[in-house]
């Protein structure tokens, strides 16, 4: 079973119980009593969930009682959920331009029936967990809480044969130079070297440790692994051990500080902090300040998983270890799974070799997992199975990948944990962006925040923050508009490993109930379809046209009844069953390039939950639904429609919705004018609306506003008037995108929203006819990233760009006219990469050392110049 998914899902379910809506339900339907039986049940067990997790492996009846569990959390989910729709229904009723037919719309369901049908399932909710809490006892189970959770120790040494690493000869000099710099500053330089579970982090650090230059260098080495929670009195007893032979257990903290600081007093040491995962800084302090005995020189380096750590302990930029070439991993490999020269008479085996080289994916780790465990065997067969076996479904020793991986994910909290797991319903290789994941996070119940009013959207993207700095997510690119985001193929299979029955995802089968599942038709046959699909809540359904998608939906659909997300992108539909409006606990409904969908019925206005509707590029779609503004659940819209004009009180009746995108809108004109009335709006992207030629005047009272794309919009005029906009000082806007409009000339200055002090992203695209920037430029103190497109006729860019000093990425792609940098540029301290790419004039002044713009842009650390 997933581990710590029961323990994650009932913490969610008390959570529900225990929030402001239920207090209104409890209110409005006299359930308070009931309810709080089963909270009260419900955290008793769950306190001993965390250790059933843990033990389950020891009896299939403690993995039954556990799924029992798990499942009974999923039903009083389901039973707050119909009080929510409920009381939406109510809402959308309750509104005093309602009227007959609106009354009529939202009919079908009597009070006093909505009453005895609910107590009869809180009833039986509570039986059910009153006899599972009762159950618990024969498991003798403890109480434990997350905190309690002990995870695994793992010690490292110094010594490294260096005749066994391969591809690190780069990354090598790199630190050399570090550890041997003459210059220095007050404080010791920490380098910190990041990277995930089993890359090399601690293998290039022994590289450079065992180094003869850096032997000379230093009076004293010390190499210590830290302990998971960062105890100071082990850390000094560590340090003074490596550096002397010295034991002091027995002594205690104040004789232990003078000892150190006599090991370390006036010498210059060369210490590594092997595999950090403290997070505190007032730890880190504590410690860096009794390191600051040494001499003049002395050089920290520490290794860690977590990019957060390295931003606490790190003086410097932190140096991220890449993966290794395949032609690296290549060698890696041959060298580990035979005997020197072997390889040459097993052609057969090295081609299979090839395709397993590939699954791990540069990780130096995996390679020696896998090599190793093939070194005893030359049968064909045992090659070709872990080649084409998922990592986790192979035998795997303590010290390999996967146990190495699953540390990283045993130091997860829960929630993360189910947010990780959910992923693996996607494929491999699967690109995912916040503007997609959060809207299936927020919809599973995923997001939980310790503030009352914090944005589920915030959170969502505080929880990618998190995942991306442990390395469980890889950006794609850097920052740009769209946040685009990879899991690692070896993170794919820990997933898979530990949601073995929440998810079943392409060809993966589990033997449990499915809660999501992604299923391809043009790979996989419907009667491959699982059984059970009456606790399904997430399908992702692929078609390529290649299946009759409709009657299979319809047959889905009636089979799922409590799906919270119904993805049907691509799917070649001619129309969308009217059964889709039993789905009333549908939060995301994506319908994304059907084509040849031309209407949608109007019932899909009664699922009152539906928080995320996708429709782009749906370019039959003749109208949007007449009812569309009872969506009143609403946070994200995408829309694709013939439409020329959209109709008054629709979309502007959406108050709830803080992603609003029309694409591929290709008759349309205008927006509506009454735009002003989303206040609540976060996010608009306007992408290939051809005939659309202005933007609405109530534009400037999104106050909100945070993140604004126009994208290849050949009619727009973005000019206004400037007395119309009132400024406003403190704006909110983040991200600017604006390309491919031919009829702008310079950018337009309200469009910035009174934002220059805020905004932190910034794109500028495919704009043929501008010449200059705006000097304004220097004004944008906050901006983290520019990049600078397809510009054709711009020749030079402004001297104010000096003052961008939180500038850390630029790029700068097909602008043939720029022919120099601005002067100032080495003022840019914070620019940690630059870009330029289509720019021969350009290019010919950046070129390393060369160059006649060199000298400003030498401190840079990551320059890519093509010409």
């Amino acid at each position: 079973m997933a581990q710590s998914f029961a323990f994650g899902i009932a913490g969610k379910v008390l959570e529900k119980l225990g929030n402001v809506a239920y207090e209104g339900i409890c209110s409005a339907w006299g359930v308070r009593k009931e309810f709080e039986k089963l909270k009260d049940t419900l955290a008793a067990i769950r306190a001993v969930v965390l250790d059933a997790e843990q033990q389950q492996a020891r009896t299939q009846e403690l993995s039954l009682w556990l799924q029992r569990f798990k499942d009974a959390c999923y039903d009083v989910e389901d039973l707050i959920d119909e009080f929510e729709i409920q009381a939406l229904r109510r809402q959308v009723l309750e509104r005093g331009s309602t009227g007959r037919k609106v009354r009529h719309f939202f009919s079908g369901s009597n009070p006093l029936a909505f009453r005895f049908r609910m107590g009869y399932k809180i009833k039986k909710a509570n039986e059910m967990l009153n006899e599972i809490a009762a159950n618990k006892a024969k498991f003798h189970l403890t109480e434990k809480h997350e905190t309690n959770v002990i995870h695994r120790e793992r010690e490292t040494y110094s010594f490294v044969k260096t005749s066994s690493v391969i591809g690190r000869d780069e990354a090598k000099q790199h630190l050399v130079n570090f550890l041997t710099d003459p210059t220095d500053g007050e404080d010791i330089p920490v380098l910190p070297i990041v990277g995930i579970g089993g890359i090399g982090k601690t293998t290039l650090a022994q590289l450079v440790f065992n180094e003869e230059s850096v032997k000379s260098h230093f009076e004293l080495r010390i190499w210590v692994c830290v302990t998971e929670d960062f105890d100071i009195k082990q850390l000094m007893i560590k340090i003074i051990k490596s550096a002397t032979s010295m034991k002091c257990k027995d002594m205690n903290k104040e004789e232990l500080r003078k000892d150190l600081q006599d090991c370390l007093n006036g010498k210059r040491f060369f210490m590594v902090l092997d595999d950090v995962w403290n997070d505190d800084n007032k730890k880190w302090s504590e410690l860096k300040d009794l390191l600051c005995g040494g001499a003049q020189g002395s050089r920290i380096i520490v290794t860690t998983r977590i990019r957060n750590v390295a931003t606490i302990t790190g003086t410097i930029l932190p140096y991220d270890l890449e993966h290794l070439s395949y032609e690296n991993c290549l060698s890696l490999f041959l060298k580990l799974a035979f005997k020197e020269g072997e390889e040459k008479q097993h052609d057969n085996l090295v081609r299979i070799g090839e395709g397993i080289v590939q699954k791990c994916k540069g990780v130096a780790l995996a390679l020696k997992t896998l090599g190793s465990l093939l070194c005893s065997t030359r049968v064909q067969h045992d090659w070709e199975l872990v080649r084409d076996s998922d990592l986790w479904k192979l035998k795997q020793e303590e010290n390999d990948i996967l146990p190495a991986l699953k540390l990283s994910y045993d130091h997860l909290p829960w929630y993360l944990k189910q947010c990780f797991a959910f992923c693996s319903v996607f494929p491999k290789d699967f690109e995912f962006s916040t503007f997609r994941l959060i809207p299936l996070w927020m919809a599973n119940g995923f997001l939980q925040s310790p503030y009352e009013n914090e944005e589920p959207e915030d959170i969502g993207k505080q929880y990618i923050q998190e995942l991306q700095s442990r390395s469980f997510f890889q950006q794609v690119e850097p920052e740009s508009f769209f946040s685009n985001f990879k899991m690692h193929d070896l993170f794919h299979d820990l997933a898979l490993s530990v949601a073995q029955n929440e998810v079943n995802s392409c060809n993966h089968y589990s033997t449990g109930n499915v809660r999501h599942l992604w299923f391809d038709l043009s790979k996989q046959d419907v009667s491959q379809l699982p059984n059970n699909l009456s606790r399904l809540q997430s399908l992702f359904l692929e078609d390529e046209g290649k299946a009759d998608s409709e009657s299979l939906i319809a047959k889905v659909i009636s089979r799922s009844k409590h799906l919270r997300v119904l993805d049907l992108a691509c799917c070649s539909l001619k129309q969308l069953s009217n059964s889709i409006r039993y789905l009333k606990q549908l939060r995301v409904l994506s319908l994304a390039y059907n084509g040849n969908i031309k209407r949608l019925p109007n019932c899909i206005c009664n699922l009152l939950s539906l928080q995320t509707l996708n429709l782009a590029g749906c370019r039959g779609i003749e109208e949007l639904p007449e009812d569309i503004r009872y969506l009143i659940s609403l946070r994200q819209l995408t829309v694709t429609t013939k439409q020329t004009r959209l109709q008054e009180n629709g979309i502007s009746c959406l108050t709830s919705l803080r992603t609003l995108a029309f694409s591929e809108c290709e008759n349309l004109e205008k927006l509506f004018e009454d735009i002003q009335n989303l206040t609540a709006l976060r996010e608009l992207i306007i992408y290939e609306c051809k005939n659309l030629v202005s933007l609405p005047q109530g534009l400037k009272y999104l106050t909100a506003l945070e993140n604004l794309a126009i994208s290849d919009c050949e009619k727009l005029d973005l000019i206004m008037e400037e007395l119309e906009l009132e400024r406003k000082e403190d704006g909110s806007l983040r991200k600017l995108c604006i390309e491919g409009v031919p009829k702008l000339e310079s950018l337009p200055q309200w469009i910035f929203l009174g934002s220059t002090k805020a905004l932190q992203h910034l794109y500028i695209g495919e704009l043929e006819n501008v010449l200059l920037l705006p000097t304004w430029f220097q004004h944008l103190t906050s901006l983290q990233s520019l990049k600078i497109d397809d510009c054709s006729k711009l020749s030079s860019l402004p001297e104010e760009m000096q003052h961008l000093t939180s500038l850390q990425s630029l790029e700068i792609d097909d602008c043939p006219a720029l022919s120099f940098l601005p002067k100032g540029m080495q003022h840019l301290t914070a620019l940690i990469r630059l870009k330029i790419e289509g720019c021969p004039k350009l290019s010919k002044r950046c070129i390393k050392e060369t160059g006649e713009d060199w000298p400003m842009i030498a401190h840079v650390r990551k320059i890519i110049v093509k010409r």
